[in-house]
């Protein structure tokens, strides 16, 4: 039951989101006269990209690249690197999105960000919590490199970055849409879902690689 209310939650929230992500790629026209300061960026920082209705966020590994996580069809078709590690089209994103694949990937700062202006750490401030070393940070991004399953609801990039950041996996962002979506759709009558234990996050994720690494 929990599972299928999570799932209509996620449709819901997709539909709601539909416009941002069918639209064209974000700063599509500011990208290509965007310079960003990658000097000023620290290993092990949080970049936070805002978008008119969602933020993506990453970790910064040092030598202008960006560890995210980023829906992908593509990763579901073809085994081929060089396909796949082409920047991510908006068709690949939401198709991605609805078939539950995804990847954590490197990038470069522009392709990650794509012309939009770069928030450093402020999850820590908005979230008020103590993050661990920027070392540490950055090495448990780089151990979750590779294929994953996505969520809307329980697996975004913004779980990636906060278990990264701060050893929890939460995304306030999710929380919040998923309030919207809720009493908008639903009225208030219907609670919020707790995890489906089908649905796993990055929390438990990193202990299933880390095992099968060891």
């Amino acid at each position: 039951m929990l599972e299928a209310v999570s799932l209509v939650l996620e449709k819901l929230l997709l539909i709601s989101n539909f416009k941002l992500f069918s639209s064209g790629a974000p700063g599509e026209d500011k990208a290509r006269n965007t310079f960003y300061e990658i000097n000023s960026f620290l290993r092990g920082d949080v970049l936070e990209v805002p978008r008119t209705h969602l933020t993506h966020y990453g970790i910064y590994l040092g030598d202008n690249r960006v560890a995210h996580m980023m829906p992908d069809i593509l990763l579901a078709l073809t085994d081929d690197r060089e396909l796949t590690q082409k920047v991510v089209s908006n068709k690949r994103l939401i198709l991605g999105v609805i078939g539950r694949v995804a990847s954590i990937r490197v990038d470069t700062v522009e392709d990650f960000a794509y012309g939009a202006d770069i928030l450093v750490n402020h999850l820590d401030r908005s979230l008020k919590k103590k993050a661990l070393l920027n070392e540490d940070v950055a090495r448990r991004a780089e151990k979750l490199l590779g294929m994953t399953p996505y969520s809307l609801l329980w697996n975004n990039c913004e779980h990636f970055v906060t278990y990264c950041r701060f050893g929890t996996a939460i995304s306030p962002q999710a929380d919040k849409d998923i309030s919207k979506c809720t009493v908008k759709e639903c009225g208030n009558a219907v609670p919020l879902p707790a995890m489906p234990e089908s649905c796993p996050v990055i929390a438990a994720e990193v202990i299933r690689v880390s095992i099968q690494r060891s």
